[in-house]
């Protein structure tokens, strides 16, 4: 066991010190600590973070996913000729935008409350069967008319 002194006293850890572990790796007092509590970088590079990549993963897709589907849909008509008649863009913005954000928020919800109660898998196919279903129902009526 290491004797602590006060030069040494800050630099050695006899808590973290096992019977396996070599004089080397002990600090001695020529080797001062480093005091930051910053982890060390260099052993975790080449690991990303889980919960900020699969942010932007998730963020990314859901953006394009939805700037992609809005693209001249009826909303973003409705939109333009709103603000044409109505010579107010900033207010037709600031109406039509938060009107998008709270079906987002309620989608948000719903999908949320759903995922608790029903299998990924489940949700999945459901969605799928409703999309084909609204897909054949339009075709059917694009066939007739």
């Amino acid at each position: 066991m290491p004797t602590i002194t006060p030069e040494t006293s800050a630099t050695v850890n006899t808590t973290a010190v096992s019977p396996d572990v070599s004089v080397s790796s002990v600090p001695s007092p020529a080797q001062p600590l480093a005091l930051d509590s910053t982890p060390d970088t260099a052993a975790n590079e080449g690991t990303d973070d889980p919960d900020r990549s699969g942010f932007w993963s998730v963020f990314s897709s859901t953006f394009l996913t939805i700037f992609l589907a809005e693209i001249g849909d009826k909303t973003q008509i409705t939109t333009l000729l709103m603000s044409a008649e109505s010579h107010a863009p900033w207010v037709v913005f600031a109406g039509a935008g938060s009107a998008l954000i709270l079906t987002s928020l309620l989608g948000v919800l719903l999908g949320q409350w759903l995922a608790h109660r029903i299998e990924p898998q489940t949700l999945d196919r459901a969605a799928g069967l409703t999309l084909l279903g609204i897909t054949f129902w339009l075709l059917l009526d694009v066939w007739q008319g």
